[in-house]
């Protein structure tokens, strides 16, 4: 065998080593540890009787992350379903009046229990929760969507709160489409910019429970057998009560079938735009265009998958996922779900093949996803719980690891052992339960164990990073649907701030940013959502800090 020349040599390892991925991170390979049992967290979903056979069963519910008692370590309040007469078999009525679950954190990785103390152990059907200061009293009230009226409880800042739902207007209507009202989420946003908070109710479908289907009378039907219910814009007046006006500004869509809502600036015009998944329809994105929305899904290619199938969308989860500083958008569904990257002309390219989200994804049932990072190696990787809807096949969830740029491959069996178990997972949210710099996963689930889980990252702090509270000059108005830029050295990251970015789920509504090796940050540039711009310099890593708009970092 011939001898290679050194110069060609030479010039093969240099195209080797510039062919790898970028990385601005250290190898790093954090592992899941199934902490729920030790944590203290017992908590079991049911879907009001011992069979799985309507829609209403089969949704699942979800999981919302606040710090309703401020002391720092962020608390679980988990939405549970209960057994309802002429839709739960009657062997089922020991499910009846089933509680949300509050797990107050306790700070030592240990959770308590505490929703009938607190007063938020709501009975109804409970499908999503969204926590917010809505008062600017400094602490998180939440606001329960349910299957059934929707209740709002205010946090009377000693650990209890009070329902004020009728004070509010919050409930609302009692039918929609001629059956009960189904919400399954809130995106709160100052839409209207006069320093108020706002909220986006997401309504499902008009459910028949005595609806058989001729097609497959064996299983449950179709959504694309009902009717679907329209999402409701509420705008908050002076005295604190919310008001309908949702038809005035161009949203009133009576059979749409709401499944997640996304609030952010898609388009940098400088006001808050819409994202809404629909269930088996075209999804929906509205530009706001002076407060009169406009439907361009379609035209901006989000509408529907790469196959221009409207599937069984979930949610969108917003992120830039391959580091142009464009915010892309995956929504996860029942089918492979679809990745759209951002253009930057207003236009999406579909992805989803081609970055390897598709082939993983498919046949699983995806429910609620988010991009997260979990190794903290500055990009945004996808977690996954997956679950066949129509029948109840368990799936294994999916942890998909970024490359940088854009492209995915599951590493999750090497991750944890829960990656290697068949559930049936439905709402899911990601937190830093422990503060310990690394993101953790809590799931809920609907399979016959019904067990929740906790899963803490152990070793994504390896690599450095920085989380980020922000709070509006008038509370948390301001702050929702900011957005941040972080310049380390020749890296930016680019966020949006916006925590009610999974299926009937609100994650840690702390900003977090992967960091890599790099010891430092330059700036943090934030673009408030009513148009101010701060720039903090220089703010220390690997730590927590609190930005309050006008005034800076307050330690």
């Amino acid at each position: 065998m011939k001898e290679i020349p050194k110069t060609l040599f030479t010039l093969l390892a240099i195209l080797l080593l510039t062919s790898l991925p970028e990385s601005s991170g250290q190898k790093n390979n954090p592992i899941f540890t199934d902490v729920t049992k030790q944590a203290g967290i017992d908590f079991l979903y049911t879907f009001g009787d011992y069979t799985y056979e309507n829609i209403l069963e089969s949704s699942g519910s979800g999981i919302t992350i606040f710090d309703y008692n401020n002391d720092g370590f962020y608390d679980l309040y988990m939405l549970n379903g209960t057994w309802l007469e002429g839709i739960s078999d009657p062997e089922g009525k020991v499910f009846e009046n089933t509680p949300n679950e509050l797990y107050r954190n306790n700070g030592d990785g240990t959770f308590t229990e505490v929703a009938k103390e607190a007063g938020v152990d709501d009975r109804y059907w409970g499908m999503a929760a969204g926590a917010i200061d809505y008062d600017n009293d400094g602490d998180d009230d939440l606001y329960v969507l349910n299957y059934g009226p929707n209740v709002f409880f205010r946090n009377n800042g000693d650990g209890t709160f009070t329902d004020i739902t009728e004070l509010l207007g919050l409930s609302g209507p009692e039918t929609l489409n001629g059956f009960a009202k189904w919400s399954i989420g809130v995106a709160f946003a100052d839409f209207n910019r006069d320093g108020r908070l706002d909220a986006m109710v997401g309504n499902f479908l008009a459910f028949d429970p005595s609806y058989v289907s001729p097609a497959t009378p064996e299983m449950m039907p179709h959504p694309s057998e009902y009717r679907g219910q329209a999402s409701m814009l509420y705008f908050q007046r002076p005295d604190g009560h919310f008001v309908d006006v949702t038809e005035e500004h161009g949203l009133y869509f009576p059979d749409s079938k709401c499944m997640g809502l996304t609030v952010y600036d898609y388009d940098n015009d400088g006001d808050l735009d819409i994202f809404q998944a629909n269930d088996h329809q075209l999804n929906f994105l509205f530009r706001n265009d002076d407060l009169q929305f406009v439907d361009i899904a379609i035209p901006s290619g989000v509408a529907a998958n790469s196959h221009g199938v409207a599937t069984g969308s979930m949610h969108g989860s917003i992120g830039d996922i391959d580091g142009d500083g464009l915010i892309d958008i995956l929504v996860n569904d029942l089918r492979y779900g679809a990745l759209y990257r951002n253009t930057g002309y207003g236009i999406f390219e579909d992805i989803t093949e081609q970055s390897g989200v598709a082939g993983t994804i498919a046949g699983k049932g995806s429910w609620a996803a988010a991009l997260f990072d979990y190794d903290n190696d500055g990009d945004l990787d996808i977690f996954s719980a997956n679950g066949t809807a129509e029948e109840l096949i368990l799936q294994p969830p999916l942890l998909l690891e970024n490359d940088g740029k854009g492209r995915f491959q599951n590493v999750g069996p090497q991750r944890s052992g829960y990656f290697k178990t068949l559930r049936s997972g439905r709402g899911a949210a990601i937190l830093d339960f422990d503060n310990d710099g690394d993101l953790d996963i809590a799931i809920s689930h609907v399979d016959l164990q019904a067990t929740a889980t906790l899963l803490r990252n152990d070793g994504g702090n390896a690599n450095h990073w920085l989380g980020l509270k922000l709070v509006g000059k008038n509370g948390p108005a301001s702050a929702i649907g900011a957005r941040i830029i972080v310049t380390s050295g020749e890296k930016k990251q680019v966020f949006i701030y916006q925590w009610a970015t999974s299926y009937l789920s609100n994650h840690d509504p702390r900003l977090h940013v992967g960091l890599g090796s790099s010891k430092n940050i330059d700036q943090i540039e934030i673009y408030w959502s009513n148009g101010n711009k701060e720039v903090c310099k220089n703010p220390p890593v690997d730590c927590y800090l609190t930005v309050i708009e006008g005034k800076g970092i307050v330690y």
